[in-house]
């Protein structure tokens, strides 16, 4: 049986993945000792990744990336490609294993679909790192990885090629994420529809972003305001 969308506007809806479709605590707790065992690293790479959050649309990310973790390490460009691509792109892959998303992700995306609405992920970092995505992989018409377009969100040029990809016009579009500068001010920058998936201390405290057109905790609650 179809089941008719509550929203009309409603076209397509694209997801972030890390920290939205299961929480961050979880995948922090798996690689607490790898993470403490290449401190140094990280403490570079996440040092650059900042900036890259902050950088225009590149012709060549990866290259890009790669000399600015070699100046911070004092390396060769090809040296800092290879930890990047040996310690996060590969080595980050087995603490996704057996990582357990939000609770009704998987039921959420299967409705969606059988609503005929177009889903897609747009994330950071390389979906494939995930492999299914938990079995939501199959589900999406669209899977994209920022780094491929040139620029991390919040850039308008990513989501501009997110909105291009799924063939709606942005505001037909709803984005849901777990950052509010990245997800939800990146989104509504593009003219998208936006939902935030809020920590629970936020709903306590009625901390909840202005920005966005819906907040939520519960993707039961994502799918009563998209669905009837």
């Amino acid at each position: 049986m179809k089941i008719e969308k509550s929203n009309p506007e409603i076209k397509a809806v694209a997801f972030d993945i890390d920290g939205t479709l299961y929480p961050n605590y979880r995948l922090y707790i798996k690689m607490v000792f790898y993470f403490l065992k290449n401190l140094k690293f990280f403490l570079h790479y996440n040092k650059v990744r900042k900036i890259l959050h902050r950088t225009a649309v590149l012709a060549d990310f990866f290259e890009y990336q790669g000399r600015l973790l070699a100046e911070e390490l004092s390396v060769s460009n090809e040296k800092a490609k290879q930890l990047i691509e040996e310690k996060v792109y590969k080595g980050l892959e087995p603490f996704f294993e057996n990582l357990k998303p939000y609770p009704y992700v998987k039921e959420t995306f299967e409705k969606f679909k059988a609503a005929n609405l177009k889903l897609g992920i747009l994330s950071d970092f390389p979906p494939e790192q995930k492999k299914d995505i938990w079995g939501i992989a199959p589900l999406c018409d669209v899977i994209m990885g920022s780094e491929k377009t040139g620029a991390l969100k919040p850039s308008i040029y990513t989501f501009g090629s997110l909105i291009h990809e799924l063939g709606f016009p942005a505001e037909n579009i709803l984005y849901v994420g777990n950052s509010i500068r990245s997800d939800v001010k990146g989104a509504k920058a593009a003219g998208m529809q936006t939902a935030y998936i809020a920590p629970r201390w936020r709903l306590l405290l009625k901390k909840l972003p202005k920005e966005a057109d819906f907040s939520f905790i519960n993707y039961r609650k994502l799918q009563k305001y998209v669905l009837k």
